[in-house]
């Protein structure tokens, strides 16, 4: 019988430590399970607010893109227009009646007169005036001319070139801003 007691107490004692053991451990789980709710909530917390900035991003991504693309084709079409100003002026001055376009000739010659003393004037094929009328040395015809004249020194070092389309991009390109603010603001 004295080997059941201490069979019993050794039981008894064993059972304890499991119980305790057991006790143990299902607190170290629960300790281990809370702090691994709290970093997965951390976690997703975390997350959540990364995913909520990186949709904030895309979106204003989206709506500058959006905008960028808007003001293209605004620029696009406003560049057509004043495209189709241009070539519509340039045409009005090719095709003016032949007393403006003595008038504008001469007005040339007497500015090209300032830098080459007696130049000879190369003009468009269309064009009929005379180097009198002009108040030049001599006329050439150039099919390379369209409208407006060149202006050369006698032996051909100094050019001025007054073709309208020449004239109109000098002031075009001068004026382009100006242009753009009055027809568009």
């Amino acid at each position: 019988m004295a080997l059941d007691n201490v069979t019993a107490e050794i039981r008894a004692i064993s059972e304890e430590k499991e119980r305790q053991i057991q006790a143990q451990t299902a607190e170290e789980v629960a300790r281990i399970q809370k702090e691994t709710d709290a970093k997965i909530a951390e976690l997703k917390e975390s997350e959540g607010k990364r995913l909520a900035d990186t949709i904030d991003r895309m979106d204003r991504q989206e709506a500058s893109s959006a905008e960028l693309e808007s003001k293209k084709i605004v620029l696009a079409k406003k560049k057509e227009i004043l495209s189709q100003v241009f070539n519509e002026t340039l045409q009005e001055l090719e095709t003016a009646p032949a007393d403006v376009k003595l008038a504008q000739y001469k007005n040339m010659v007497t500015y090209a007169k300032t830098i080459i003393p007696n130049p000879k004037a190369l003009m468009s094929e269309k064009d009929d005036f005379s180097a009198d009328d002009l108040g030049v040395k001599s006329v050439e015809k150039d099919s390379r001319i369209v409208a407006g004249l060149i202006l050369q020194s006698e032996d051909g070092t100094i050019e001025i070139d007054m073709q309208y389309s020449a004239l109109l991009r000098t002031v075009w390109d001068r004026g382009i801003k100006d242009v753009s603010d009055i027809l568009f603001g």
